[in-house]
């Protein structure tokens, strides 16, 4: 008795010191399992998980493992592995064995009582046994394209002898649609896993044709005509570039300035280092014709842009801009008004979170966006920076959302420069179809010591009851106030205007045809009936 193995001496002497004899031993051998299979339960608490197992006791039913997983661990466990649990409070990873009948009996009652649970949502519930890990193989373009096949590869962004995941071959198709260049994109996987575990990827495209134009007209009452144009090459080098070529004529027989005229282009490569960045290139002249300034600009920019999620996305710039500045607040001198040149080298950063269900007409969601603009004068030492943010939310009610509550908040602050001395681009006014409806365009400046110029900070409130009355009709309901001052922060020193009216909406498959009627609220910037014609929501 002196061996490893089964304690006999203890079974002979039983368990209080007494003799015991053995006369008889049965030995069951039992038949292996035919298969063993898990699910996945999730729950709103821990709580909820932990009284649905006492749940599962309670009815017989025995599994050979229950793990339970916390909304931390899963979420280190999908950053670290990706495998594909469902984020929620609380996760049961339940496993039965047996025979398959008896496997699906048993999970057949798991979910039943994860289901009814009064405190449980089941949201995943996965009974399959577990198969090797198979990794991304070659990606293979069957279909004839424009676009050159390592492009397209490259703009997928598959890496071969990855862990295969669903969602990377989602993220490929979406990162080819969003280039534009394709009508239609299929992402299609193998029909057999290869000797090496690997699955290959099978591309398949369809060219959008490769050359667009467009127009656009916009009517205001006060801000006149804006007329707009725009040429487009989808496929401009061969690798999926765009070069787009626009111009716009603005404030034609619009009333306080004269008219404003832009032509620039664009143009965007993607998937330069890596598969979500895009490089790009614009240059631009413009003439603009405000109350306070005429500005003639030439404008180079380039930067990349980076999605980092599918709702966030960053980019960062290098700009240089050459203006010809005539200040009409300032009197006369021989006959005209002084003039000024800027050279101006900037640096804008920007962030944009989308969640918005709908760019053109969000019913649900929200959307940010901030920007910074650092900027010196290579011809003087004028420095500062500008930074801009814009919240704006939606939230729908009723069926089908037919009543959308939607609100803006806009905030705007100019540091380093006194408003004299600053790009005048870069100063605010409020009013108009941008900022407050119903309020002349840029009607309201700030006020220095009685010259009156555009203000270096700004704040922007407008909210929106927009209602269908049929599926493609509707009607809004709208207020909006701004607020512009002399200082880089809000201080009270400035002014407020406001306005408000109504509107009406009519879908078409490229957006929302808009009509506003709008007058004024508060303020004495202006008085009557202004009008807004364009496409999409106003915001």
């Amino acid at each position: 008795f002196e061996e490893d193995g089964l304690d006999l001496l203890g079974l002979v002497c039983g368990s209080e010191g007494q003799l015991g004899l053995v006369t008889e031993a049965a030995l069951r051998i039992l038949p292996k399992p035919e298969g063993a299979r898990p699910a996945l339960l999730a729950f709103d608490s821990p709580a909820a998980a932990g009284a649905c197992v006492a749940d599962i006791i309670k009815a017989g039913v025995l599994p050979v493992a229950i793990e339970f997983m916390d909304r931390p661990c899963i979420e280190a466990c999908e950053a670290f592995t990706g495998a594909g649990y469902p984020i929620c409070a609380a996760l049961l990873i339940v496993e039965v064995e047996g025979a398959n009948a008896e496997i699906d009996h048993q999970l057949g009652l798991i979910k039943d009582i994860a289901a009814r649970h009064a405190e449980a949502r089941l949201d995943v519930d996965v009974a399959v046994a577990p198969g090797p890990r198979v990794t991304f193989g070659d990606v293979v373009v069957t279909s004839e394209s424009a676009v050159r096949s390592p492009r397209i590869r490259q703009i997928a962004g598959i890496p071969r002898g990855a862990v295969f995941m669903p969602d990377a071959v989602k993220r490929a198709a979406t990162r080819l649609r969003r280039t534009g260049t394709f009508r239609s994109v299929r992402l299609t996987e193998a029909d057999r896993v290869g000797p090496d575990g690997d699955m290959d990827i099978e591309i398949d495209v369809v060219d959008a044709q490769p050359r667009r134009i467009g127009a656009g007209v916009e009517l205001s009452s006060v801000n006149g005509l804006t007329v707009s144009g725009f040429w487009l090459h989808r496929n401009f080098l061969g690798g999926a570039e765009r070069f787009r070529l626009e111009g716009e004529a603005a404030q034609l027989g619009g009333a306080g300035s004269g008219p404003d005229f832009d032509l620039s282009f664009r143009f965007e490569r993607p998937a330069v280092y890596g598969a979500d960045t895009l490089f790009f290139l614009e240059a631009g002249l413009d003439y603009l014709d405000e109350p306070d300034f005429i500005e003639e600009r030439a404008n180079l920019a380039l930067g990349v842009s980076q999605e980092f999620t599918e709702n966030l996305t960053g980019e960062l710039g290098l700009a240089l801009s050459y203006s010809r500045v005539t200040e009409l607040y300032l009197p006369k001198v021989s006959g005209s008004h002084p003039t000024r040149a800027l050279l101006l080298f900037r640096l804008p950063v920007g962030l944009t979170y989308d969640r918005r269900d709908d760019p053109l007409d969000p019913t649900r969601g929200y959307y940010l966006e901030a920007s910074l603009e650092p900027f010196a004068a290579l011809d003087s030492d004028i420095d500062g920076a500008r930074l801009d943010l814009d919240a704006r939310g939606y939230r729908g009610f009723g069926a089908d959302d037919r009543v959308v509550a939607a609100g803006r908040f806009q905030f705007g602050s100019l540091t380093g420069p006194s408003a004299f001395e600053a790009p005048p681009r870069f100063l605010y006014y409020s009013g108009g179809g941008g900022s407050v409806r119903g309020q002349p365009y840029q009607s309201l400046d700030a006020d220095y010591d009685g010259t009156a110029l555009g203000g270096r900070s700004f704040v922007g409130l407008s909210g929106e009851l927009r209602i269908g009355v049929t599926d493609r009709a509707g009607v809004v309901l709208f207020a909006d106030a701004g607020f512009v001052g002399p200082e880089s922060l809000y201080d009270g020193t400035g002014d407020w205007h406001a306005g408000g009216g109504i509107g009406a909406r009519y879908d078409t498959p490229v957006g929302p045809i808009r009509l506003d009627v709008a007058g004024p609220l508060s303020g004495d910037t202006g008085d009557g009936v202004q009008f807004y014609v364009g496409i999409g929501q106003a915001f």
